[in-house]
């Protein structure tokens, strides 16, 4: 039993002695044995010869993303069309919008009632529908990006409640 003892109490002062081994080192205020450091990134530095002034693409791009001028109900600009539309009191305060035709538009849509659904369904003379959003829960802003549509007129509308509607005109 005895030797059982010295044993167990020979395989504890090992342990602790490894133990105290490890936490020495991971407290001690010297240098560490070790670090991790990433491979160097493969993406080429940029060169001297790089312009500072932006590219016409760049340019073009970041007038295609500005917003949209309050009150005109779209921008033009040639590079893309943005129309704001507004759901507030279960009507469209924006009651006409008008977009290019044969060019992809973007309707941010702001729905203010709060706690009540809606969304914009674009139909054309005929009734058949050629977009229609998702409906989401007020408060919320959403973008709708809505594919090129011929010239023409438009009626769009919120599902939810089918005496929400407006006037799109395309041309």
């Amino acid at each position: 039993m005895a030797v059982l003892r010295r044993a167990r109490l020979a395989s504890f002062a090992a342990t602790a002695a490894s133990l105290t081994l490890v936490l020495g080192a991971c407290a001690s205020s010297g240098p560490v044995g070790w670090t991790y450091a990433p491979e160097p990134s493969a993406t080429p530095a940029p060169s001297a010869s790089a312009s500072a002034a932006p590219s016409e693409s760049a340019v073009a791009s970041a007038n295609a993303a500005a917003p949209s001028a309050s009150g005109s109900g779209s921008t033009g600009g040639g590079a893309a069309t943005t129309v704001q539309v507004v759901a507030q009191n279960i009507s469209f305060t924006t009651p006409q919008i008008q977009a290019p035709a044969g060019q992809p538009f973007t309707i941010d849509f702001d729905n203010e009632d709060q706690g009540i659904p809606h969304n914009i369904e674009i139909k054309d003379s005929s009734g058949a529908s050629k977009f229609k959003g998702d409906i989401v829960t007020g408060p919320i802003k959403t973008t709708y990006q809505v594919p090129a549509l011929a010239a023409g007129t438009y009626t769009f509308m919120c599902d939810v409640h089918p005496s929400m509607t407006g006037t799109l005109t395309v041309k």
